[in-house]
């Protein structure tokens, strides 16, 4: 009788988990056979701010220890990203790649939902390549808080990675920015942190389907 209830709890705790929501999601291509990690964004991508080597996509590839393709362009709105796409990323054999976008669009004045529209095609033809993607949610507090919710709603909705929040805590500090909105050195080693503990456990899951396959 006792044995029957521990199993019972154990079947409604792993049901709760489940349903909770606590269980890592279904990442769309999770067994992409790209090869290469690519950050795909504007300014904050390129590393406006810091030198050389101080940009998040150069802190990434020490974390991770593998190459990271910086594919950030100051100044890059949705709309001049989706244009580049396929030379900056798709002819590149991505593996994953983490997307960066709307922060020029909302300071150009640009709709949101034109953005994000943009934002979901960008998400789109990516995984029509094959390759995973995250979502990188540059907002703060009140700072592009209706971006970070259709943001999110693009990555549950895709099937993508969503990184939330990667400029919190460095908005607000100037001992992390270069100028009122770019990070600093210090800024940027920060969001590659915090990318990297986002993305590592799907890129170790596609290393573990990859090695079952062999």
């Amino acid at each position: 009788m006792r044995k029957n209830k521990l199993f019972i709890a154990v079947i409604v705790f792993v049901a709760f988990i489940v349903f909770s929501g606590c269980a890592k999601r279904g990442i769309k291509n999770i067994d992409s056979k790209g090869t290469n990690i690519i950050c795909f964004g504007d300014s904050i991508t390129f590393g406006y701010g810091a030198n050389p080597g101080e940009d998040y996509p150069s802190m990434l590839a020490k974390l991770i220890n593998a190459p990271v393709i910086n594919a950030g362009i100051d100044a890059d709105t949705t709309s001049a990203a989706l244009k580049r796409l396929k030379s900056s990323v798709l002819d590149k054999e991505p593996l994953l790649v983490i997307v960066e976008l709307s922060g020029n669009d909302f300071l150009k004045k640009i709709p949101k939902e034109e953005s994000i529209n943009n934002v979901k095609e960008i998400v789109g033809r990516i995984q029509s390549k094959g390759a995973m993607v995250a979502i990188v949610d540059i907002s703060a507090g009140l700072f592009l808080r209706e971006y970070r919710s259709s943001l999110k709603k693009i990555a549950r909705e895709k099937q993508a990675i969503f990184i939330s929040s990667t400029l919190k805590g460095i908005i607000t500090n100037p001992s992390m920015k270069s100028d009122f909105i770019h990070p600093n050195a210090h800024g940027y080693k920060m969001i590659a942190q915090r990318i990297y503990n986002a993305i590592m456990p799907y890129l170790q899951q596609n290393t573990a389907l990859r090695e079952s396959k062999k």
